[in-house]
């Protein structure tokens, strides 16, 4: 049986199933509203009473819909019905109290938001005798916490040495039952790490990282599984390639720019980043604007990511230093303010655009872990799909719980 949970809420694997279908549907059916380049775009391509409404709109109320995923489905949600009617898991599945379970040594050095990240994901993992594998552990800091509140043995994977080595050096102090191994989780050595009877925990595993995961231990049969995907566009190939049979017969296609989409919401930016961000995205696309001039190629050229130094100096210097990356060649300067005035009017569009576009992040990354969750229920496990935490706390918080077969060792809350 497959079970989700959102706010209290469950669904039978039927409905779970119709729900990947529905998804993959409704992303195919409005792909003109998402599945486009933004900064091709010369203007708004929809001549509607949306194009009205987002034209109505000023730069601070752009900026605020696009810090509130929720505000911005009440403003358009007239626009796209069937987007107010989906399970998007806002909030914690369950209530979890604020009290820290660990004494204060045992977390030093974790921040409070990831600790309070680490704590909710553990208070989810389901009671069991078998033993844990910690899936990309880092430091260990979701292995040593649980260690020490369960008593159970854990085995932290991670392939950079002086993470393995200093998360060592802490489960030895406080004397936890917690082993680092140092290995590559694509080697054949990580798999044989993955065993039939364990648990597996992995907390914003990346992309192909995760993908791995999940090819592993259904090959091995893992008893149990409790995994938070995260960078679903980290994977090696160009186009998605889903997992689930029912997801391939969506023929919903995903490039790998699709799926870079669906992780691009923070909840985090102060006030200082976002100015800074906003500067970034004008001078790249004044600057372009000044390329297409120079070459007669109106094709947007993207530049490399920059130190942020570039957009805190003068705007001449960033032209110089992008030109000579791009190697094209500058006659003389010519005055830039005007490109500077089209790149504001482009930034505008681009908010606008976006404002739309971002509407789909979240039932784009809904498609995503339900074609996981559908896999694993064709790998024959039971599968609960929760949110194991607010979003506020992390736009990650997507949490897949598996288990195999009616294993006595384990209880599942």
């Amino acid at each position: 049986m497959l079970t989700t949970a959102t706010s209290g809420n469950y669904l039978t694997a039927a409905a779970v199933s119709d729900l990947l279908a529905q998804v993959g549907g409704l992303l195919k059916r409005y792909r003109a509203y998402w599945q486009f380049s933004p900064m091709n775009c010369q203007a708004l391509p929809w001549q509607t009473e949306l194009a009205t409404l987002l034209q109505s709109l000023s730069a601070s109320d752009l900026a605020a819909l696009d810090q509130s995923p929720q505000q911005q489905l009440q403003q358009f949600g007239q626009f796209f019905p069937e987007l107010i009617q989906l399970p998007l898991f806002w909030h914690a599945s369950s209530q979890v109290g604020n009290d820290n379970l660990w004494p204060f040594w045992l977390t030093n050095g974790i921040n409070g938001r990831k600790l309070e990240q680490i704590q909710q994901f553990c208070h989810f993992v389901p009671q069991s005798n078998l033993p844990v594998l910690e899936w990309c552990a880092g430091k260990g800091h979701l292995g040593r916490l649980h260690t020490a509140a369960s008593g159970c043995q854990v085995t932290s994977i991670e392939w950079q040495q002086a993470l393995c080595e200093e998360g060592q050096q802490l489960a030895e102090r406080f004397q936890l039952a917690q082993q680092f191994v140092q290995v590559d989780v694509f080697s054949a050595d990580a798999a044989k790490q993955v065993k039939a009877e364990q648990q597996v925990l992995a907390l914003h595993a990346c992309g192909q990282l995760h993908l791995r995961l999940l090819e592993v231990a259904t090959q091995v049969g893992t008893a149990a599984l409790q995994l938070v995907p995260c960078c679903y566009h980290l994977i090696p190939h160009e186009q998605y390639q889903p997992l689930s049979l029912l997801a391939q017969r969506t023929g919903l296609t995903l490039s790998r720019q699709d799926l870079k989409m669906a992780v691009q919401g923070q909840v985090t930016a102060g006030e200082r980043i976002a100015r800074l961000r906003q500067t970034e995205v004008t001078w790249r696309l004044a600057y372009d604007m000044l390329r297409q001039k120079l070459t007669g190629i109106s094709q947007y050229q993207p530049l490399p990511s920059l130190a942020k130094h570039w957009f805190s100096g003068h705007f001449a210097d960033f032209v110089a230093h992008a030109a000579a990356l791009q190697q094209l060649e500058l006659p003389e300067l010519p005055d830039l303010a005007p490109f500077l005035t089209m790149g504001a009017e482009r930034y505008m569009l681009l908010q606008r655009l976006d404002a739309v576009r971002h509407l789909f992040r979240r039932p784009l990354e809904l498609y995503l872990v339900l074609d996981r969750a559908v896999f694993l229920q064709e790998q024959g496990y039971q599968v609960q799909l929760f949110a194991f935490c607010d979003y506020q706390l992390t736009p990650r918080n997507f949490c897949l719980q598996a288990t195999r077969g009616m294993n006595p060792s384990i209880e599942v809350r």
